[in-house]
């Protein structure tokens, strides 16, 4: 079954980053005051790469069999 192009993560994805690119161009002062969404959403991103490692390597630990 084939999706929809603007359904697709990697169309969404580059749309995003055009987007950014063009409003930081175009409109320097919008980008300015959208930073602190920006830095929200790293900071977020940070927080969540931590438990997603452990959970990952305890997964990896209790999936191992005696051989």
């Amino acid at each position: 079954m084939k999706t929809s192009l603007f359904k697709s993560l990697y169309f969404q994805v580059l749309t995003a980053i055009a987007i950014g690119i063009l409003l930081g161009h175009f409109y320097p002062e919008i980008g300015e005051q959208m930073k602190p969404l920006g830095d929200g959403f790293v900071k977020l991103i940070k927080m969540i790469i931590a438990p997603v490692i452990f959970c990952t390597v305890v997964t990896g630990i209790a999936g191992i069999r005696k051989a």
